[in-house]
């Protein structure tokens, strides 16, 4: 019986497993949609696009509509593409916040998360939830709550703020590559 009980089966799917799991791939890409459900509107604000994540450069967010802007974000902070080329944007607001988050799940950083989060993981590798409670003084003051879904890779991100406003993120159509194209190497890699 005792035998049974310490099998595989009875093995319990954990942080260290989820964050390996989603750093393994070198680069993930895929569509994106994103609403912004407001306390004030009765409708989202919906806005969509195409990223790219490189595990060694960072992030590729390609907004397409309502408007088309270009953004990178990385260790070194958020950038936006101008008609000059990459501009560093400051980075101490709510979207600087959400994005650096982006970047650290999406990556599978469990290290940059649970500096700033209590993480609270249920399911299976194929199906998982995490939940992120904020400890830290600042993101608590931001953030209720966060939760993210997913299986292989990460599929829907919910940031539930404080103030009542909810941003929820889909990309449930992901898919784990090998290299970037030069597209993607010339916009990540400075």
């Amino acid at each position: 019986m005792l035998l049974l009980l310490s099998s595989p089966y009875a093995h319990a799917f954990d942080l260290a497993e989820l964050s390996a799991q989603l750093a393994k791939p070198t680069v993930v890409r895929g569509p994106f949609v994103q609403e912004k459900h407001l306390r004030a509107l009765p409708t989202p604000l919906t806005s969509q696009g195409q990223f790219t994540l490189s595990r060694d450069h960072g992030l590729l967010w390609l907004l397409q509509k309502p408007l088309k802007q270009d953004y990178r974000i990385d260790d070194s902070g958020i950038a936006r593409r101008t008609a000059d080329g990459w501009q560093q944007q400051p980075g101490q607001d709510v979207a600087a916040q959400q994005s650096r988050l982006f970047l650290a799940v999406l990556k599978g950083d469990r290290s940059g998360l649970e500096r700033d989060f209590e993480l609270k993981l249920s399911g299976e590798h194929n199906a998982w939830q995490l939940q992120l409670t904020p400890h830290s003084l600042l993101l608590k003051q931001i953030f209720g709550a966060i939760r993210i879904d997913g299986g292989a890779l990460v599929e829907r991100i919910e940031l539930i703020e404080t103030q009542g406003d909810r941003t929820v993120l889909k990309m449930p159509q992901s898919k784990a590559g090998d290299a970037l194209s030069e597209q993607e190497r010339a916009d990540l890699v400075h």
